[in-house]
């Protein structure tokens, strides 16, 4: 792509940032050049957050529904699987696969739950209830 064609359509974080593309110049030597976003990126980005909020529904009519403990929603919300979490707790995979049972997380002893509540950045009473409170 051209210097003069890097896109200039206004992104999701257009006026808080601009990000930076590789462009041609006009001897055709590589150079870097600011971009305020581009539409095409911008409404790929839109697709791919409705699914995340989809995936986040799901997993909490999962946990209302007694399918799933909240750890579900919290993963879902904060964007981690089994092994990030697992990285972030120090619990085995297997250790978390069994937590994502409502009986078995109803179980868990204060420590650990605190051990959660810290990995997902909100309170054991925000974990066991999904409520969420961002800033």
């Amino acid at each position: 792509m051209k210097k003069e064609n890097v896109p200039q359509d206004l992104g999701a974080l257009g006026k808080i940032t601009k990000e930076v593309c590789y462009a041609t110049d006009s001897s055709g030597k590589y150079v870097t050049e600011l971009s305020n976003g581009w539409e095409v990126k911008t409404e790929a980005l839109n697709v791919a957050w409705k699914d995340v909020e989809e995936r986040i529904a799901k997993a909490r009519q999962q946990v209302l529904n007694g399918e799933a403990s909240p750890l579900l929603f919290f993963m879902e919300y904060r964007l981690m699987d089994i092994g990030i979490l697992s990285d972030y707790t120090g619990y085995w995979k297997w250790q978390i696969n069994r937590h994502l049972k409502p009986e078995k997380f109803n179980r868990l002893s204060a420590k650990k739950l605190q051990k959660y509540a810290d990995a997902f950045n909100v309170k054991v009473g925000e974990l066991k209830t999904m409520t969420v409170h961002e800033a």
